[in-house]
């Protein structure tokens, strides 16, 4: 019965058990290349964790470049609570408007307690942590942010020809500027309608070197718009506080630009206002074959900002054919490289990597690593440990991850069902 199993099980899932091909064999669906441990290399320490390094792909036979454009709503409802402690000072803001609180208990239109805890200061946590795990010798990062300002008596724009979108960072490797940016973006505040085009067209026109570029193109990378916003397109056509079919249709001409331009546009809409009609998020990243996540509690984007893949590479898992482990104490990054560490036992043992594509496809790769006990103190490599887990269970908190849970309960299953020698 065991072997009917294992057999169906290979059949659903063919590069996931048995004997991995190659990294760079052509019928694998996913590649990965291992840079740490090299060939040989005997590994020593005390926690009897080894630490593995590489990169998965989806094509190709090295991990692509990238071009990211960080394109951020700063229009006046990312003024309203987040949801989450965002300053982490012990307190989590909230919009006084939906309590029951004695008058006067806030200054008249509050709408968060802490505004170190808006939807605004939610999205540049998630942009901050986002950009610091980057690798910058392969990924270079812009910011857009857009609203939209509008004239306070009948809600339209100020001017027919004013600037809707700003760059607040051209594309570059300095992430410590790009950073250093969110911090006066978090100072101007919020204001304003929202311009999805504006600013869909800028981050455009930065990835495509288009005529008014600051950015440099750089030829063969791959060109990435990730698009944070609260709401809908409420400009550039009527009123900035409602939307009509000429700022989605706006909207989509922006997105069907991008698609020629051979730039993909993930949409994240957070919160109840941007999800009650998202259909410009949605087609914006459907147009542009890209993908559209909807974020229900506005803060929860700090954690899907780091979950983000740019190189269709969901998961990654370790497991160690000799001890019979399976470990999910794998960092992934967005570029599809990955850090994390297997358990293993003195002498030889034989470890299988195996990463997960977004389209549900996989490929694996086998390597036999040599450990040996060390009398050296490994508190760094134990901390790291400890903050890919914190991490991981982070990301595992969020309902859209369910298929990197069911991935990781396929590895055990496979392990689970494979002959203990098989790969011996």
């Amino acid at each position: 019965m065991r072997a009917v199993l294992l057999a169906l099980l290979l059949a659903c899932f063919p590069a996931v058990a048995g004997a991995a091909p190659p990294a760079s064999a052509a019928t694998s669906p996913v590649r990965i290349r291992v840079d740490s441990p090299r060939p040989g290399e005997a590994l020593k320490n005390r926690v009897d964790q080894a630490p593995i390094r590489g990169s998965a792909m989806t094509e190709g036979d090295r991990p692509a470049d990238f071009d990211v454009i960080l394109a951020i709503d700063v229009s006046g409802s990312t003024k309203v609570a987040s949801g989450v402690d965002v300053d982490r000072d012990g307190e989590v803001g909230f919009n006084p408007q939906l309590e029951l609180l004695e008058p006067g208990s806030f200054p008249p239109g509050t709408v968060s307690t802490d505004p170190n805890d808006t939807i605004l200061a939610a999205e540049l946590a998630a942009a901050d942590a986002l950009i610091a795990s980057l690798d910058k010798s392969r990924i270079r990062v812009g910011i857009v942010t857009f609203s939209g300002d509008m004239n306070p008596l009948d809600g339209m724009r100020m001017r027919f020809d004013q600037q809707d979108a700003w760059l607040d960072t051209a594309l570059t490797n300095d992430f410590e500027r790009a950073r250093t940016s969110l911090g006066a973006i978090m100072a101007r505040g919020p204001h304003g309608g929202t311009n999805f085009a504006a600013g869909l067209r800028l981050a455009v026109t930065e990835l495509a070197g288009l005529k008014g570029a600051r950015s440099q193109p750089r030829p063969g990378a791959k060109k990435v718009v990730l698009f944070l916003t609260d709401g809908i397109p409420t400009f550039p056509i009527g009123p900035g506080g409602v939307a009509d079919e000429g700022d989605i249709e706006a909207a989509l001409n922006a997105a069907r630009l991008a698609h020629k331009a051979g730039i993909v546009v993930n949409s994240y809409a957070l919160g109840p206002n941007a999800l009650t009609n998202p259909i410009a998020a949605t087609e914006m990243a459907r147009i542009t074959l890209g993908t559209f996540m909807p974020v229900q509690n506005p803060g929860d984007i700090i954690s899907f900002l780091q979950g983000v893949t740019f190189a269709n590479i969901e998961d990654v898992v370790f497991t160690n054919l000799t001890t019979r482990e399976v470990s999910t104490d794998v960092q992934l990054a967005p570029d599809g490289s990955f850090s994390g560490f297997v358990p293993v036992q003195e002498g030889r043992n034989k470890v299988r990597i195996t990463a997960l594509a977004s389209d549900g496809r996989s490929g694996s790769v086998e390597l036999d690593l040599d450990f040996e006990k060390s009398g050296l103190t490994e508190r760094e490599l134990a901390l790291e440990l400890d903050r890919i887990r914190e991490r991981n269970k982070q990301l595992l908190l969020l309902v859209e991850r369910e298929r990197i849970q069911r991935f990781r309960e396929q590895q055990r299953k496979v392990l689970e069902l494979e002959p203990a020698g098989e790969s011996e």
